[in-house]
């Protein structure tokens, strides 16, 4: 008996010592631990970086709108941030008046829509092959491209090759030269693997479907993620390329637009764009030159910025599912 009254004595005192005020204390301390060690954290870095990540490639994109829309004085004088001062849409109409720009513009369109193509195709069908394991010497064909990969014979060389070929001076010369990437092979030949099992192209194939149908009817509209990924992938390569025309080409004709961009950028050939017609003053040159520079940016990567939403939402997926195992 007096065991458990003192047992009961004992926890009527515990009782007494944990009132609601401490319960609840306890509760607050609780939760906030569970919020402090939960992913919370992490996502708010993971956010702040990001945001900051985006601050800095946006801006400058955000200063060329705007110092394509500003006043050259105030473009030189380092007061334009974010908003355009001083409106002035003289560098654009100089821009759309020069028959160079448009002609550029053309050849450009023209090299990415044709050299994608041509890409696509080559690559494409050369994944497809090397993915079955049927293919009789398909390591050792793998391995002759993936040396190439890491040991090409040099600009020299492929110059000569090309001027054997006589493909200076011709548009071939801006589409053939780069018609695969080995790389972009290799994902698509791994998304081929992962993606397209052997089990359907058999049942396929018992069907009575020919090679080149499966491939065409069965193959490639399964494929519509890793072609987007490809098709943007080698757009954008033949759209920002100069180099190979610097080369290759001597016809301003065939000139792409980032040829004349670049002319545009060395200053040496301000002529070009700034008409002397209206003998204007040098500086007056020089400032409508600047503002020449940030219009032809925008001209030649607003198509790109255009057209990459409406690929993201293949991009991820198909590089992904092509990177899974090699």
């Amino acid at each position: 008996m007096v065991n458990g009254k003192s047992g009961k004595g004992m926890s009527a005192k515990k009782g007494k010592g944990r009132g609601p005020g401490m319960v609840s204390v306890a509760r607050r301390t609780t939760r906030a631990n569970d919020i402090f060690n939960s992913d919370t954290v992490f996502q708010a870095v993971i956010y702040i970086i990001m945001c900051f990540i985006l601050i800095i490639t946006l801006y400058p994109l955000i200063f060329i709108v705007s110092a394509s829309f500003s006043d050259p004085l105030y473009v030189n004088t380092g007061q334009i941030w974010i908003l355009p001062k001083g409106v002035n849409i003289e560098g654009y109409r100089r821009v759309f008046r020069n028959e160079a720009i448009w002609t550029g513009y053309r050849n450009t369109v023209f090299y990415t829509v044709c050299g994608t193509v041509i890409n696509l195709f080559v690559t494409t069908t050369a994944s497809y092959a090397l993915s079955k394991r049927s293919l009789a010497g398909r390591n050792f064909i793998s391995l002759v491209f993936l040396f190439t990969m890491f040991f090409s014979g040099g600009m020299i060389p492929t110059y000569m090759v090309v001027r054997n070929l006589h493909l200076l001076d011709t548009v071939w010369a801006m589409m053939l030269p780069g018609a695969m990437s080995i790389s972009n092979m290799i994902i698509m030949r791994t998304f081929f693997q992962v993606t397209i099992p052997d089990e359907l192209t058999d049942a396929a194939r018992i069907d009575g479907c020919s090679t080149y149908r499966m491939f065409i009817a069965i193959v490639l509209p399964l494929s519509g993620a890793i072609l987007a990924v490809m098709a943007l992938f080698y757009g954008v390569s033949h759209w920002n390329t100069y180099f190979d025309a610097m080369i290759y080409l001597n016809n301003r004709n065939l000139f792409p637009l980032q040829l004349f961009l670049r002319e545009i950028l060395m200053t040496q050939q301000m002529n070009a764009v700034v008409s002397t017609e209206e003998m204007e003053s040098i500086a007056v040159q020089q400032r409508l030159a600047e503002m020449i520079k940030f219009v032809v940016i925008i001209v030649s990567t607003l198509p790109v910025l255009l057209i990459y939403p409406f690929m993201q939402k293949y991009f991820v997926r198909g590089v992904m599912i092509g990177s899974i195992k090699g």
